[in-house]
């Protein structure tokens, strides 16, 4: 099952792919001229609430919105991801992981927007956003097979396996192994022991729907990335010397491939545009799920919000973890230690007694964030394909992956979630690609109005 799976993935993420999502993201830069680049400082007075309007259309204001799609991508993939990239592509993965974060701003500008521009209705009229309605509200109905495709792909792809599989794994040998509490061969009754407990407590959360997800995200995202940002600064501090060859390493890498498995350069761009769309999401199209339940009534607003994910994500968060792996010389290991253990020993390293342990307190809520925003996800899709009137039972189907993710393989998890992923990223990029010439009429529109005053902010207008 694990080769399977493996060998879905290298399939799905060959060239063609890389060149649907980088060339995409290239023409997007260009053909919006640089525009969201340009629009930082907007983007965040949209976050403070200025522009909140709490009698629009949607479930959850900007800011939630946009904490709730950085609890997807602000996950595991910022910790395990990096490593995997690491060990798997080199340093140099890490390069093309920053190209996907650059190009990635333009990219989910243009696919947010279009989240919320192409909002349908569910089977019992509740207004929804996401790629499938894009596809369906946009393109037309012929194109269902496209929307149809993206809720498959997307309801099997957030699945939450990847998440509590190394929340497990680390807990595991971090503080169970070490306590007596499990042992290195056998570990199985304590994997499902701990899947169960996370099952309970996911359950928790998201009976409350995506209101009570957005609160809880909202409240977990700033503390889970100021404390690991946090972490990473002593880290680095204490290493400081070491940050240029690292960075230097990272760069001349890139190019040459040498570190990377059987010493491809190919490999390198194919892990780090891999690993790069699993962590900040641009593209793949499942943060336009969370950004199309934004309340606002402008699509641009919320292309604005979206576009900060990946700068957060990757660009801060993603480099922060690959500086400390290679700045304490972990990532050079004979291949037995992978994922988020990878990192665990970096903090180690560093801090020696105490970093592991602090490691897994952000793993513990950097994953359960992801796999509470993951639900949302997962049940829109299902809502999509079978009627929302039928999609609480997925509540229960996702409890059961819960616990069914604590006792696969790490390989065979990624391996099938990053087939998915690229799965999710045809009908996602292709619909924007199509449709990017209404984003740049409505954001010609909005900033027109905007530079005549007609933005005000919500306290001044409603």
């Amino acid at each position: 099952m694990e080769a399977a799976f493996t060998a879905f993935a290298n399939f799905m993420w060959g060239m063609p792919l890389v060149i649907l999502l980088v060339g995409g993201g290239i023409f997007f830069v260009a053909y919006s001229r640089g525009l969201p680049y340009r629009h930082f400082k907007h983007a965040l007075q949209i976050l403070s609430g200025r522009y909140d309007h709490h009698d629009d259309e949607g479930d959850i204001p900007h800011a939630q919105a946009l904490s709730t799609a950085l609890s997807g991508t602000l996950g595991l993939g910022n910790i395990a991801g990096v490593a995997l990239a690491l060990t798997m592509g080199g340093p140099g993965a890490i390069f093309w992981m920053w190209v996907t974060a650059v190009i990635g701003v333009a990219t989910k500008f243009y696919t947010c927007s279009l989240a919320v521009m192409f909002r349908g209705k569910d089977s019992i009229g509740r207004l929804q956003g996401g790629p499938m309605y894009v596809v369906r509200e946009g393109l037309g109905k012929r194109w269902w097979p496209l929307a149809a495709l993206f809720a498959v792909a997307g309801l099997m792809g957030t699945m939450p396996a990847f998440q509590v599989n190394q929340l497990v794994q680390i807990v595991r040998d971090v503080v169970a192994i070490p306590a007596g509490l499990a042992s290195e061969s056998n570990h199985f009754a304590f994997d499902l022991t701990l899947g169960l407990i996370i099952a309970a407590l996911v359950l928790l959360v998201i009976t409350g729907h995506v209101q009570r997800v957005g609160k809880v995200t909202l409240r977990m995202v700033p503390v889970m990335v100021l404390l690991y940002l946090g972490m990473t600064l002593l880290l680095l501090i204490q290493y400081l010397g070491e940050i240029p060859a690292a960075l230097h390493l990272i760069v001349t890498d890139a190019f040459s491939g040498q570190a990377a498995a059987g010493g491809a350069i190919g490999t390198v761009i194919l892990m780090g545009v891999r690993r790069g769309a699993f962590s900040n999401e641009a593209g793949i199209g499942t943060e336009s799920m969370a950004h199309g339940a934004a309340k606002t009534k402008e699509p641009i607003r919320e292309g604005l919000v979206a576009m900060m994910g990946p700068v957060i994500d990757t660009l801060l968060v993603c480099t922060c973890t690959a500086l400390a792996i290679l700045v304490t010389d972990a990532w050079q290991v004979d291949g037995s230690i992978d994922g988020v253990t990878l990192t665990a020993r970096a903090f180690e390293t560093a801090f020696p007694n105490v970093g592991a342990y602090l490691l897994v307190l952000v793993v513990a809520l950097l994953s359960l964030s992801t796999v509470f925003t993951f639900w949302y996800y997962g049940s829109k899709c299902l809502g999509f394909l079978i009627g929302a009137q039928h999609q609480h039972h997925y509540i229960w189907i996702y409890a059961t992956l819960v616990v069914l993710g604590s006792v696969v393989s790490l390989r065979a998890v990624v391996g099938l979630v990053d087939g998915l992923y690229a799965t999710m990223a045809i009908p996602t990029m292709v619909s924007a690609l199509l449709l990017a010439p209404r984003v740049n009429r409505a954001a010609r529109d909005y900033f027109a109005r905007h530079r005549n005053g007609d933005h005000k902010p919500a306290s001044t207008n409603s």
